[in-house]
């Protein structure tokens, strides 16, 4: 008798065991999902509904920027050199900046590059500036931080909400179509 109790206890523990790791893998399985939900990146800037940071900066044609100046829906792009999927996605970003209501005024591309990827920029910058104005170094840096970008390429819209603040309304800014007002 002493053996069915100890082979019953045992077959309960490891019952338990077996629940508490299919547990740990459903976490896990939903963790995952949501990462692929996000193109396999994760979360690389703010998300829609959250509010922009602020920032003052000086595009590479002179214009002054300040985030109190941006006052309707304006497509922010984030791109860095040494990144593969931005030369990638940079022709269709260009093709796509072109179709934005409101033209290159709307349009701002930031360049992230320090000073080893400085000539690896130029043929970035060269591509965006007739398109979007254009920030590179550490002006491009503001932005990204005020924008909260962790990776690239990233492509927000961001607008001003009734209340007066800067929030980005959309991260996933499919570049394939071309670009609409918003109603």
């Amino acid at each position: 008798m002493p053996f069915v109790i100890a082979t019953v206890a045992l077959i309960g523990v490891l019952c338990v065991l077996d629940l508490l790791l299919t547990v740990g893998v459903i976490k896990r399985l939903r963790e995952h999902t949501d990462l692929l939900s996000n193109g396999g990146r994760g979360r690389l800037s703010l998300g829609p509904g959250e509010q922009v940071g602020e920032f003052a900066v000086t595009t590479v044609d002179g214009e002054r920027l300040a985030h109190d100046m941006i006052d309707t829906e304006t497509v922010v792009a984030f791109f860095s050199p040494a990144c593969g999927p931005c030369k990638e996605k940079l022709p269709r970003f260009v093709e796509y900046a072109r179709t934005v209501p409101g033209g290159r005024g709307r349009v701002l591309a930031a360049v992230t590059a320090d000073r080893e990827d400085a000539a690896a920029a130029a043929p970035l910058l060269t591509a965006l500036a007739p398109v979007a104005r254009v920030l590179a170094g550490e002006e491009a840096e503001a932005v990204a931080e005020a924008c909260r970008v962790q990776g690239f390429p990233v492509i927000l819209k961001v607008n001003r909400s009734t209340d007066g603040r800067l929030l980005v309304m959309a991260d996933q800014v499919d570049v394939d179509r071309p670009a609409v007002a918003s109603v």
